[in-house]
């Protein structure tokens, strides 16, 4: 039977079989893919070593050209340093042949100058006993001058003593000078290097040549140098201290207890030291409290003022303090209060009483007991007192400030008695005489006699002795700056505020100018600060102005005017000053 066979099969084990070829064709071809990629990624590393080896070759390349370069460059400078070495090795042996000349040379003036000590050092001991003698000569006129020296400062102690005693018998208005030290406010705009260099002496014309004498050098471009003296009763140079200052001050303390009235003045332009004298270190707050080195004479004044009374007998002073300023010629109460007891500045007015004397109505006084308490009320009133900016100073006073400080002293009957011996003299004397009798003006210890007999000499028996108390007044006045308009830079109610200023202090120059020169009339009502000031003034008040002047060229006009009213204010006369006796009210 023959063998069957079936087409279909044979067909699919066909293609059974080209699949499997097919299958393993593709694994082939997949893996060779495979390869082929890897290939590609060892060629792209290949590549890249390539790059790199090509970089280094060019980077060695160019290291191995600057090399060439230095080595080049190396062995040129090593050429020319041989060549220098070979010249300074000829230097070398020419100066070694000139050294051994030298040396020969010094050799034989040593020897030459050795022989000359020998023969000098041979005078000096033959003239040696003349040195000792001059020696001697030397030290006796060491010792003479010496002497002189102290018998001239005893003598200028002396002529000071008679000299205030002078001053004090005519009556004259006491002046002193103050010349502050160099501040930066005495630089001006094209002079910001002037610090630095400490104020040269083309730039400081203002000198205190000794205690009494003001140097100052006027000078302008075009004109020879002018030298202007001035002298007052006490001179202080910069470095003179503020504790220095009050001790010239000091003696007026105890004529204030002793029963004369005292007036101190400050006087000068803005920025010359006048706030600082009177007040010392102060600022927007107040005054320090404290007892400071460097405070002015008000505070100092107060503490000397309770210490003088500390030695009288217990609760015979009592005290009083007012504080008032002159501000566009107005005076204003500046320790008035309202209602509720705050501070509140009130406007007074200055009147002339019945006795020729100048009063404030309404002024409030405030009664202490301690310095502290005075500088406390001063304090409140300073805080108040106007102000405003100049190009002179940042926190330059618009007004003139007054401070009375009234001492109030009641007699013992035992210093009643002893004055009551005075007074029977002084009759006595004035019915020889045939005049009216004087009026009596006494001390703290002393208290007023008045006689009930119409004899022409009474006795003690007559005359009983009253007790009533002795008023005496200490104004300490700091006067607002004496620069023109034009050096102050200010405009406006600032400029305004300057006018009455100046005004006030023309007044205050022409009522000296009438005193000076003795005129019946005297113009103190022209001025409020005058009017108020009439007593200290013109009255019998130990009156004492301190004048505070700047150093330098920038304000030697200013500083010529303030010396000029020091000048004036010395030439009055009023008659020597007399005890002040007031009732109390």
């Amino acid at each position: 039977m023959p063998l069957f066979i079936n087409p279909n099969q044979i067909f699919i084990q066909r293609v059974n079989l080209l699949e499997h070829k097919l299958r393993g064709k593709e694994e082939r071809i997949i893996q060779l893919e495979t390869e082929n990629a890897l290939l590609h990624l060892k060629l792209a590393e290949c590549y890249g070593k390539l790059g790199r080896n090509n970089e280094e070759e060019a980077y060695i390349s160019s290291l191995y050209q600057v090399q060439l370069n230095h080595n080049k460059n190396t062995n040129l400078f090593l050429n020319g340093l041989f060549k220098e070495v070979q010249v300074l090795k000829q230097n070398l042996r020419d100066l070694s042949s000139i050294y051994a000349g030298f040396s020969k040379e010094l050799e034989q003036q040593s020897k030459n100058f050795l022989n000359k000590v020998i023969a000098a050092s041979c005078k000096i001991q033959d003239c040696s006993v003349d040195v000792n003698k001059l020696q001697a000569q030397v030290l006796d006129l060491e010792r003479s001058l010496q002497e002189e020296k102290n018998k001239y400062k005893d003598e200028r102690q002396k002529r000071k003593i008679l000299h205030n005693t002078l001053v004090e018998f005519r009556g004259n208005i006491r002046v002193h000078c103050r010349v502050r030290p160099f501040l930066s406010i005495d630089v001006g705009n094209n002079d910001t290097d002037l610090l630095s260099r400490s104020a040269t002496a083309s730039e400081k014309v203002v000198h205190a040549v000794n205690d009494d004498t003001i140097l100052v050098k006027c000078s302008r471009s075009g004109y020879p140098t002018v030298n202007k003296m001035f002298e007052f009763e006490r001179v202080y140079s910069p470095d003179d201290s503020q504790q220095t200052v009050f001790e010239e001050v000091r003696p007026l303390l105890t004529s204030l207890l002793d029963g004369y009235n005292v007036c101190i003045m400050a006087y000068g332009q803005t920025g010359s030291g006048k706030t600082h004298t009177m007040i010392g270190p102060h600022s927007e707050n107040g005054f320090r409290t404290g007892e400071l080195p460097e405070e002015g004479v008000i505070p100092k004044a107060t503490r000397e003022l309770f210490s003088l009374i500390s030695k009288k007998s217990p609760g015979s002073h009592s005290i009083e303090v007012s504080v008032v300023e002159v501000y566009n010629n107005e005076i204003f109460d500046l320790l008035a209060k309202d209602g509720d007891g705050s501070m509140l500045i009130m406007k007074r007015d200055v009147i002339t009483t019945s006795t020729g004397n100048s009063d404030v109505p309404s002024l409030t006084h405030e009664s202490v007991e301690n310095a502290a308490e005075i500088m406390h009320v001063f304090n409140h009133g300073l805080q108040l007192r106007a102000k405003h900016p100049t190009l002179v100073h940042a926190d330059s006073s618009r007004s003139h400030l007054v401070v009375t400080i009234t001492v109030t002293t009641q007699c013992a009957s035992a210093e009643g008695l002893a004055f009551s011996l005075q007074s029977v003299r002084q009759e006595s004397l004035s019915h020889r005489s045939r005049r009216q009798p004087p009026k009596l003006r006494v001390t703290d210890e002393q208290t007023m006699i008045r006689s009930r007999s119409p004899s022409p000499r009474p006795s003690l028996t007559e005359l009983p002795v009253l007790h009533k108390p002795v008023k005496t007044k200490l104004q300490l006045v700091d006067l607002a700056g004496s620069e023109c308009v034009g050096m102050s830079g200010v405009t406006g109610v600032a400029l305004r505020e300057t006018s009455f200023i100046n005004r006030s202090l023309s007044a205050l120059s022409d009522v000296l100018g009438a005193l000076a020169e003795q005129r019946p009339h005297i113009p103190y009502r022209n001025s409020k600060l005058t009017h108020l000031l009439q007593d200290s003034i013109g009255g019998d008040a130990k009156l004492l102005v301190m004048l505070c002047v700047s150093p330098t060229q920038r304000y030697m006009t200013e500083s010529l005017q303030s010396l000029g009213f020091g000048t004036r204010a010395r030439q009055v006369q009023r008659g020597q000053p007399r005890k002040k006796l007031t009732k109390s009210k």
